[in-house]
């Protein structure tokens, strides 16, 4: 198989990281590369710069931000910008709640969410898991009753990444509880100040505060924010989660880390031939990662989530893992220092939180044990 890229799509390569290298805030790229914490002005603000040159939402309807490029084009749009350090255009707006907007929301929600969400002049959140309905999403219980034109919701959800910085979120509600429990579920769009949301934060084993819970108390939403027809949400949860997982594959980002870390640890691999064949294997596997993602990308079509989507999100987050794990043992006793230190210790000292964080990859998306199931079912047909 030719896995070359034609001349279009390399000067293509060369202009996306250009642009990357040269139009977004260094000290924004600086922070992703080392590993540091961004602030919200700094997330919003790079998705801006994405939009103004739009580069945002190339995935999107043309209509509405797009770009009309293959998904060849697409995956080297997403793995240079890895490669830069620019950060992701936000998940919640750019790869989840926007498609599912654009495919399945009226014409009224379109011209009202699409433009403020490409821009990130709204921050959405995802109010999908709940405590008992993780993996299990179909098992949710967090209520929608309609009262007059209005929905009344009541109930919780749980690990809402960055929900506190959340103005709308994009809710999983059961509108029906006497059906099959797939089928009693919709899509509501709830602004965050309405009186009933409460966001609580979770502190994570890492130290962090990345994820919190959201209660909903008699939280009225009018009717006009349903996605779609009622009891539709199954079928828009599950384009939303395909979408998502086309992208969990950060091929560019770990490539980038695992070639700092060999820069970085450089004299300990010297001294260490058995952490010098993990890293070659890492290398490896990455190449296999990045090769099997170009050739989901040159055989994707019709804008539909290819079913390989769920090789790339098991594969590409044990991957993650790998890598980070490596750069913890790199580092050895100076990723529990304190202290200020010169740009290698602090490196090393924040691949910990890191490490630990990362834990939750395999889990995300969609557990890695649910998709060994999917590609048992969708493609080998077991």
């Amino acid at each position: 198989m030719r896995l070359a890229l034609s001349d279009e799509d390399q000067a293509f390569r060369e202009e996306m990281r250009t642009f990357f290298t040269t139009e977004v805030d260094e000290d924004t790229r600086r922070a992703v590369i080392e590993g540091r914490e961004l602030t919200k002005e700094q997330i919003v603000e790079s998705m801006r710069t994405l939009n103004r040159a739009g580069l945002a939402v190339p995935h999107w309807p043309e209509e509405w931000g797009g770009r009309g490029w293959s998904e060849l084009k697409r995956h080297i749009w997403h793995e240079e910008m890895q490669a830069a350090g620019v950060p992701i255009p936000l998940a919640f707006n750019a790869s989840m709640i926007g498609p599912v907007i654009a495919q399945f929301g009226s014409q009224e929600q379109k011209e009202r969410f699409l433009p403020k969400t490409a821009n990130l002049d709204i921050w959405w959140s995802q109010g999908f898991s709940e405590p008992d309905a993780g993996s299990d999403l179909a098992g949710l219980r967090t209520s929608a009753v309609r009262d007059g034109d209005d929905w009344v919701v009541n109930g919780q959800k749980t690990w809402t990444t960055l929900g506190q910085y959340g103005d709308w979120i994009f809710t999983l509600v059961r509108t029906d509880p006497e059906v099959k429990k797939q089928a009693g579920i919709s899509m509501l769009l709830i602004d965050m100040t309405t009186p009933g949301v409460e966001v609580r934060p979770i502190e994570l084993i890492d130290g962090g505060h990345e994820v919190n819970e959201v209660w909903f108390t008699d939280v009225r939403v009018p009717g006009e924010n349903l996605v779609g027809e009622v009891n539709s949400g199954w079928t828009q949860a599950k384009f939303l989660l395909g979408n998502e997982r086309v992208g969990v594959a950060p091929v560019g980002a770990t490539k980038r880390i695992l070639a700092r870390a060999k820069k970085l640890g450089a004299e300990t691999l010297a001294e260490d031939p058995l952490l010098r064949a993990r890293v070659a294997e890492l290398e490896n596997e990455l190449l296999a990662l990045e090769l099997t993602a170009l050739r989901v990308a040159a055989h994707s079509a019709g804008g539909e989530p290819h079913p390989a989507s769920s090789v790339l999100k098991l594969k590409g987050t044990e991957l993650q893992q790998a890598v980070s794990e490596l750069v913890v043992d790199l580092g050895g006793p100076a990723t529990l220092a304190s202290g200020e230190g010169d740009d290698t210790l602090d490196w090393y000292r924040r691949s910990t939180p890191i490490y630990l964080n990362l834990r939750k990859a395999s889990i995300y998306g969609g557990s890695n044990e649910v998709q060994r199931q999917i590609i048992s079912r969708n493609i080998l047909g077991l």
